[in-house]
């Protein structure tokens, strides 16, 4: 429209005047130069910063803003510890997301993760993993079922979470965290879509036996290059039943894959730019093109190694002198991840209940280091935001946490800080049906779609 406008408009303007008619015709150039200033016009992002708001009005339009959007979080980890009678989500627990902490900052909607780590491809270790996702998926029900049915209900449908949250509920939702657990065994993706999973990543950190994991760059060592024959058919049956692909923690050659076989748009339920933050956990610029072509979203994750790796890795030495202090108080070592991760499950489940503990201990002067020094931010999260934005298109844009498996960034580290995140949003510009998108409304989109899918394979 504004080419044709910006066209006439000069025809006409020129028509008027036979000598500027044929002095504009000589230097063409110009008409180039319009035109491309046009151009950026046209395809510059709609938002304008919000210059003119002081701090309390831009708080305030951004409140009301929150209140009337459904907030969700793809990526929640959970220790079923804290599943109990006694000890619950009903409390203001150390953890990053509970319900009085949902409640605080008006999260709404919180994907809790039924996650295994990586073991051996043998009987014995996809028993052991189907065990553990049982355990998971048990303690949300009992959450949603026994402990706490008046204040937050388990939703399977966009639907059901828009419902649930009008008549003032919080949602819960599943998504499962590596497909280790299904064994060999296909008819477990039925199994868990009947227990409530909508979203599954077929690996984690190491390579399963449906899939290639991200990890594999370390080394540049690979066991399947891609999907595997088994994984092929677990996505038939992921289709098939309306459960969304993840690709976060698979390798690129399993996403090509992964975008070639499905049927439906997929996911990466807590992925940022690698554009941005060089990290296997990220998606390049040729991936995010694959998902924008397949019509899926990438759950923008505030993770802080995977939004600013330098800013993290600089302020994490002070943060690990403070935590090391805790620790030697409590009787505790801090170990790195990655020795984390070769641990066996319950030792692994123990490390990180302590390794809460001590976060929470060292929080005022954690808080104090956050002010003094220069940690990874909400800011800096929002940037890849812009960036994804920018790339691929606000339909194919979400956000997540990765809240108690890793997540967090200062000034949104636990659900209570969550209204912070659509404050710096509105900063920038982003109008409320644009924040909706960002929020909800586009990973919500994939789910009707991934549902819409199953039913006509399920038809045929």
């Amino acid at each position: 429209m504004i080419f044709k406008f910006t066209i006439n408009l000069l025809i006409k303007f020129c028509n008027f005047n036979p000598i500027l008619y044929s002095n504009f015709m000589k230097n063409l150039k110009y008409l180039f130069i319009v035109l491309i200033v046009f151009v950026a016009c046209e395809n510059a992002s709609e938002k304008s910063i919000e210059t003119n708001l002081t701090n309390a009005e831009l708080l305030a339009k951004a409140t009301e803003i929150h209140k009337r959007v459904l907030t969700l979080d793809t990526h929640n980890d959970i220790n079923i510890k804290n599943f109990t009678d006694s000890i619950n989500y009903t409390q203001e627990l150390d953890n990053q997301v509970n319900l009085p902490k949902m409640k605080k900052g008006d999260l709404d909607v919180s994907w809790f993760i039924v996650y295994t780590g990586q073991g051996d491809l043998t009987q014995e270790g996809f028993d052991d993993a189907y065990d553990q996702a049982i355990s998971k998926f048990k303690a949300i029900h009992k959450l949603t079922e026994e402990i706490a049915p008046n204040e937050i209900e388990l939703a399977v449908t966009s639907e059901e979470a828009r419902t649930i949250n009008k008549i003032g509920k919080k949602v819960a939702m599943i998504g499962i965290e590596n497909g280790y657990p299904i064994g060999t065994d296909v008819s477990r993706v039925k199994e868990f879509y009947d227990l409530g999973a909508r979203y599954m990543s077929l690996s984690h950190n190491g390579h399963s036996q449906l899939c290639d994991s991200n990890t594999g760059e370390e080394n540049d060592i690979w066991l399947h290059n891609g999907v595997s024959d088994l994984g092929k058919e677990v996505l038939a049956e992921m289709n098939k039943w309306g459960i969304m692909i993840d690709v976060s923690h698979p390798s690129k050659e399993a996403m090509r894959d992964m975008i070639e076989l499905s049927k439906a748009p997929i996911i990466a339920s807590h992925s940022s730019a690698r554009a941005l933050c060089n990290h296997s956990r990220n998606l390049d610029d040729e991936q995010l093109g694959w998902l924008k072509n397949n019509g899926g979203v990438v759950q923008t994750v505030a993770f802080s190694a995977y939004v600013n790796t330098e800013k993290n890795k600089k302020f994490g030495e002070l943060t690990k002198v403070i935590l090391n202090e805790i620790a030697a108080i409590e009787g505790f070592e801090i170990l790195s991840w990655g020795e984390v991760r070769k641990m066996k499950k319950e030792d692994q489940d123990a490390y990180i209940e302590k390794y809460i503990k001590i976060r929470g201990l060292s929080k005022p002067k954690m808080d104090e280091a956050s002010v003094n020094g220069d940690p990874v931010n909400v800011s800096d999260f929002v940037d890849h935001i812009d960036y994804l934005v920018e790339k691929i298109g606000i339909e194919h844009v979400g956000i997540s946490s990765d809240f108690d498996g890793g997540g967090g960034v200062y000034g949104w580290n636990d659900a209570s800080e969550t209204l912070n995140v659509t404050v710096e949003l509105v900063k920038r510009g982003y109008s409320e049906e644009q924040i909706e998108k960002l929020w909800s409304g586009n990973l919500l989109r994939v789910l009707d779609e991934v549902e819409k899918v199953a039913q006509e394979i399920q038809g045929k």
